[in-house]
């Protein structure tokens, strides 16, 4: 069962659902950067924030202010349909991670469709990530974490890394990832009246700016990747979301090419529920940090 102050949210933002749905690409971006900005007033003073230099996107380093681990990294890549989400918005999440995890945490503003479609996400990606490797950083010192597209965008990644025979991370987080992006899962069609945020029109639409015709792509839809020799991971879904099938697609498929994974559904839950200030996403954080100091 859901927190009281979780039912409470949840309502509210249902009230935000049909103007969420026939939003611009320009005022969804508007609307998820000034979230952001809010967001990252969550760790002020706790955590701060230096620029880092990984190419053709914008990028910056979460530190934790108080006994930061220097020897481990995550690297963060941020939610929005692939067309949507700032460097301000992905702050906000990492400066979360960081404090949470006391690790320094790389936040990647990756670029962003209809003006970059696929593959100029996941080329950020490698970049971010040959980054840390640069910086000194071992394989087995780092790890991934994502949240929405940015969750399906971590396994995109290593699929890459393992075609470009770089080494593979410790660890990965996928939190709500948007993992199957021609929409075959059957909670499109059960939770469509239960998710109080996402629309799957308007999720077509960001899907066919992204990746027009390359849908089946498992580097565009992941669940329908290779996952032989990969490393741990960890996968929330909150209960309600329309991209439950995708997180429950994603960890079988991990699970089905021989990986350790652990699914957690917080039933009557939302879209990316880890990222709001309820119970339950201090529940995940907890199981996100034990997870890491296990793996990585």
């Amino acid at each position: 069962m859901p927190s009281p102050v979780s039912v409470l949210l949840r309502e509210e933002i249902r009230l935000l659902k049909p103007f969420i749905g026939r939003m611009s690409i320009s005022r969804a971006r508007a609307l998820q950067d000034t979230l952001g900005g809010m967001g990252a007033k969550s760790v002020a003073g706790r955590v701060t924030f230096e620029p880092a230099d990984i190419g053709e996107c914008e990028a910056c380093f979460a530190l934790p202010c108080n006994e930061p681990d220097s020897r481990r990294a995550i690297l963060y890549l941020h939610g929005g349909a692939y067309v949507a989400g700032n460097l301000a918005y992905a702050r906000c999440f990492a400066g979360i991670l960081s404090d949470h995890t006391r690790r320094r945490v790389l936040a990647v503003a990756y670029r962003l469709a209809p003006e970059h479609p696929f593959p100029a996400a996941l080329d950020d990606a490698v970049g971010a990530y040959r980054h840390l490797l640069d910086s000194g950083y071992e394989p087995r010192q780092i790890s991934f974490v994502g949240e929405s597209a940015g969750g399906g965008l971590i396994y995109c990644l290593g699929q890459k890394l393992k075609e470009l025979r770089l080494p593979l991370p410790a660890a990965m987080v996928g939190i709500s990832p948007w993992a199957d992006l021609t929409f075959s899962g059957a909670s499109y069609k059960t939770n469509a009246k239960k998710d109080p945020s996402l629309n799957e029109a308007a999720l077509r639409r960001y899907a066919k700016a992204y990746a027009d015709g390359q849908l089946n792509n498992p580097l565009v839809s992941p669940a329908f990747g290779d996952y032989e020799g990969f490393p741990p991971s960890l996968i929330f879904a909150g209960g309600s979301e329309l991209l439950l099938s995708d997180a429950e697609m994603m960890a079988a498929r991990l699970t089905q090419c021989g990986c350790r994974c652990e699914l957690h559904v917080e039933e009557g839950l939302w879209h990316v529920y880890v990222l709001f200030g309820i119970p339950e996403a201090r529940v995940a954080l907890d199981k996100i940090a034990d997870f890491l100091e296990l793996w990585a």
